[in-house]
């Protein structure tokens, strides 16, 4: 029993839902395009008309099949090494709060510059994951196999530049998922390595 226990831990169960989900969503989407109307997010339809559950609905919206394989591409095998680090829940919690985190910024920054378009796709949450990766490697103390903190600001620095290069690209909501992960994720090491040193 308890190696069984052992084992469901290290599943990347929450990865795998996750990714499950956004591609039974995007088999509804090519059927219906219903989800699309009433999902995605855009500054009339949170900040005006108050839906705010479409900051977490667009998370699982993707525009085309490309959209869908590369956000989940890397959420399935990068998730699946975070969360086997910090565990189901606070991975879980780290996904949702920065998919949050970046669409509150793009409304924020489409509010400001009065663009009225709407967005959709996993990819605050998914360069959440990318803070949340970095923070590990910087502050935890852990070492991680074949990770390093050069690779993980590399892998950054080019998701980054793809996007700012690309077009119909929502990359203030990259940045504001990047930045949150990253803060909850040092938040969570700091506050762990000096749990460690009072014992010690």
């Amino acid at each position: 029993m308890n190696t069984m226990k052992y084992r469901a831990k290290e599943w990347p169960l929450v990865s795998i839902v996750l990714v499950s989900i956004n591609i039974i969503v995007f088999l509804i989407c090519q059927f219906t395009k219903a989800p699309y109307l009433w999902g995605s997010e855009s500054v009339q339809t949170v900040l005006y008309d108050g839906e705010y559950g479409r900051i977490i609905w667009s998370m699982f919206l993707h525009a085309d099949q490309n959209h869908l394989f590369n956000n989940m591409l890397i959420l399935f095998f990068m998730g699946a090494m975070i969360e086997k680090e910090i565990g189901h829940v606070r991975y879980a919690l780290y996904y949702f709060l920065s998919g949050i985190g970046g669409g509150l910024l793009s409304l924020l920054v489409k509010y400001i510059s009065g663009d009225w378009s709407s967005s959709i796709g996993a990819s605050g949450a998914v360069f959440g994951l990318d803070g949340v990766l970095l923070a590990l490697v910087l502050f935890s103390g852990k070492r991680i196999p074949s990770v390093t903190p050069v690779r993980v600001v590399l892998m950054i620095a080019l998701s980054v530049y793809s996007g700012f290069t690309g077009g119909n690209i929502d990359n203030a909501a990259h940045i504001g998922g990047l930045t949150v992960g990253f803060i909850l994720a040092g938040i969570m090491c700091l506050i762990q390595r000096r749990k460690e040193d009072n014992r010690l």
